[in-house]
């Protein structure tokens, strides 16, 4: 999985201010969670896709689901489809309530919608914009005195930090993978908490010592202030791509009032 990395490259979506790519999100996924129709969930896929397309996302970044997840999928639609609702089809003797079932899938693909925009941000979005980006849009909250600029380096430093725990967790497995198993091959339940306590255990240590050289590291390059001082902001393409989400999201409302 590449997800919360960028992926490299010089086109116009990356060259995007990072708060403009936030806020876009954020506002779609509004409009959508308040109207959760199909044309705009339909409007999202298409913009999702056109982004992609300018980015030149590579299908390799796309995730592979592992196939207990299609499982469950396929477990909640079946377990949708008995619980009916209008309209239903007759299937021999009886009827098959399809309501609920369209319901299901709706919610299904407003989640891909909302979670490949997600994505998209952290593809074509360096780590090192989003602190001063969050900064910079929540400024209208220091009036009341709250501490923006901690909020955006806390921020900051979670996103950054989950790749390198994702590499830690991996680094662990693989180390646990190389031990012998029980003696006899016998699992048991106490085998089970000892193993869990183990890795658990194993993966705060990890933490512990990234967090200790992240910590260094900002040390040495002046502090988190640092993380919030750089003077980007939004321009012109900034603007034109706010007005695409715009008429994109008074679109995706007029048509669910309209159906």
């Amino acid at each position: 999985m590449v997800l919360l990395r960028q992926i490299p490259g010089d086109t116009a979506i990356h060259r995007l201010w990072a708060g403009t790519k936030m806020l876009a999100v954020v506002t779609y996924g509004v409009v959508l969670s308040l109207v959760p129709s199909w044309p705009g969930i339909v409007i999202g896929a298409v913009m999702l896709l056109a982004v992609a397309r300018i980015a030149r996302v590579p299908r390799s970044a796309l995730p592979r689901l592992p196939v207990w997840f299609w499982v469950v999928m396929a477990a909640g639609g079946l377990f949708t489809l008995v619980s009916g609702g209008k309209p239903e089809i007759s299937v021999g003797s009886g009827h098959v309530g399809l309501g609920d079932l369209e319901l299901y899938v709706r919610f299904v693909c407003l989640s891909v919608v909302l979670l490949g925009a997600s994505a998209m941000v952290a593809w074509t979005t360096s780590l090192g914009d989003v602190a001063p980006a969050v900064a910079r849009v929540g400024a209208p909250l220091r009036w009341l005195r709250l501490p923006v600029d901690e909020w955006a380096v806390t921020t900051a430093l979670c996103i950054r930090s989950l790749p390198l725990l994702v590499d830690e967790m991996r680094t662990v497995m693989a180390a646990r993978r190389l031990r012998p198993g029980p003696p006899g091959h016998r699992w048991s339940l106490n085998t089970l908490l000892d193993e869990g306590i183990d890795l658990m255990t194993a993966a705060l240590t990890a933490s512990i010592r990234r967090a200790g050289e992240m910590g260094e590291a900002i040390t040495a390059r002046g502090g988190t202030g640092q993380l919030t001082s750089q003077p980007a902001g939004p321009g012109w393409p900034d603007a034109l791509a706010a007005a695409v989400v715009a008429v994109a999201s008074g679109a995706a409302i007029g048509l669910a009032s309209v159906a």
